[in-house]
C-alpha cells in the first residue's frame, strides 16, 4: 500500500463519525462509495516526490462526488487520466444530486478547465504528474435540502473544527510524502488552509485562481490567468520532455 493510500484510508475513517446539522441535510463521502477510482488515482499518480502540490477545497457535485478524483470532470478522468472503475451510491442520496459515476454526462466546469489546462500545457498525464499532484483538502461534499452546495468554510465552528483537524492532518501527511517545493491553493480557502502546513514543511505556499464558473474572472480566459499566477509565484511552466 502506498503512503497516500494509507493517508486516504485514515482520512475516510476519521471523517465517518463526524455529524453535521441543518442547513446541511446530505453529506457525500466519495472516498467511501467511489474508493475504487480514487485508489487508482493515488496508485497511478501519487507515488513519488513532486515539485508542485495543488490543493483544492472539496468535491464538486458533478466532479469528485461522481468519480472520486479531484476536479473530476468525467470525460477528463476517463479519457485523459485513463481512470475508470465501479462507483457505488451514497447511503443517503439527495434526489436532486444522484451519483451516476462514470455514467454522469454533465460536465464539471472546474475540472474540465483544470485538467484541460494540464493537457494543453503538458500533453500527457505522465508529464504533468512528474511535476505536480492534485489533492482536495476536504473529502466531503455538503448539500442543503434544495441540493445547493454548502462549502466547508460555511459550516458552524463546532462542526468545522473537528473536520478541519483531520483534513489538516491528512494534508500534512501528503506534504510529508510528496515533499513539494511549492504548495498552491486553488482558491483562497484552500490556500489559507495549506499555507501554515506548507511553511512548517519548508515549502513555499501561494494562491492560484479557482476555475469555478462562479468566478467572473475565471470565465475570462482562466488558463492564461492561472499561468500568470503561477509565474508570479516563481513556477516555471515549461513542461518536461521525454
Amino acid at each position: 500500500m502506498s503512503d497516500l493510500i494509507a493517508v486516504a484510508e485514515r482520512l475516510r475513517q476519521q471523517t465517518r463519525p463526524l455529524r453535521f446539522a441543518p442547513p446541511v441535510t446530505h453529506v457525500y463521502a466519495p472516498l467511501d462509495y467511489a474508493w475504487a477510482p480514487h485508489r487508482l488515482y493515488l496508485e497511478r499518480f501519487g507515488v513519488e516526490t513532486r515539485e508542485i502540490l495543488f490543493v483544492g477545497m472539496n468535491p464538486g457535485p458533478f466532479g469528485m462526488s461522481q468519480n472520486g478524483v479531484p476536479f473530476g470532470d468525467t470525460a477528463m478522468v476517463r479519457d485523459w487520466l485513463g481512470i475508470e472503475a465501479p462507483v457505488e451510491r451514497p447511503r443517503h442520496e439527495h434526489p436532486k444530486r444522484p451519483v451516476l459515476g462514470f455514467a454522469m454526462r454533465r460536465g464539471e466546469v472546474s475540472g474540465a478547465r483544470l485538467w484541460g489546462w494540464a493537457r494543453q500545457r503538458f500533453e500527457t498525464p505522465e508529464r504533468f504528474f512528474r511535476r505536480a499532484f492534485v489533492w482536495n483538502y476536504c473529502p466531503l461534499a455538503f448539500m442543503n435540502e434544495s441540493g445547493r452546495n454548502v462549502t466547508p468554510d460555511k459550516l458552524p465552528r463546532a462542526e468545522r473544527d473537528p473536520l478541519f483537524g483531520v483534513c489538516d492532518e491528512a494534508l500534512e501527511a501528503v506534504i510529508s510524502h510528496l515533499r513539494p517545493a511549492n504548495v498552491i491553493g486553488i482558491g483562497g480557502f484552500a490556500a489559507r488552509r495549506a499555507a501554515p502546513l506548507a511553511q512548517a514543511a519548508g515549502a513555499k505556499s501561494g494562491t492560484a485562481p479557482h476555475p469555478s464558473p462562479a468566478s467572473p474572472a475565471a470565465n475570462r480566459g482562466w488558463p492564461g490567468i492561472f499561468d500568470s499566477a503561477l509565474r508570479e509565484l516563481g513556477i516555471d511552466l515549461d513542461p518536461p520532455r521525454d
